[in-house]
């Protein structure tokens, strides 16, 4: 190189850095992502072998807490604007999927009372929440069991 030439820059991008950086994002995101749920905690029953649900692509939660309070997804519910709510959250969307998430401390009656009013709105095929029995230990996830 000699004086007064201009020094010839040579472009390399280390890509290392990025990769870190996604890894802890990565990271993050899947600790995070269970706590994200919607709605209130309900501890669902377990059961002997649920069967899968599939995606949760168009699917309502309905919840049932343990005090008997009903929530539409993350929205708390009274008990008089239930079925229209569920109308309204569901739109126009086709075919929606309907799941009840019941806490396990409930009654057979009060959960059977919330079904009935989900189909008195208009919907069909109530899907049921339910954990497979030990799946805390294994670290599985929630299923659903269609009615």
């Amino acid at each position: 190189m000699r004086l007064g030439e201009a020094a010839k820059m040579q472009a390399a991008i280390n890509i290392t850095p990025l990769v870190d950086v996604v890894l802890v994002l990565l990271i993050i995101f899947m600790v995070m992502a269970p706590e994200m749920r919607k709605g209130p905690e309900v501890k669902v029953p377990n059961t002997a072998k649920p069967s899968q649900q599939g995606d949760e692509k168009g699917r309502i939660v309905v919840s049932i807490d343990r005090a008997g309070g009903l929530w539409i997804n993350d929205q708390s519910v009274s008990t008089e604007d239930f079925g229209d709510t569920l109308r309204s959250v569901v739109g126009n969307e086709k075919d929606p999927k309907v799941v009840i998430r019941g806490d396990s401390k409930l009654s057979f009656r009060e959960v059977r009372q919330t079904m009935l009013e989900i189909e008195q709105a208009g919907f069909r095929g109530v899907g049921l929440i339910a954990k497979r029995a030990g799946a805390e230990k294994q670290g599985e996830s929630q299923h659903a069991a269609q009615q």
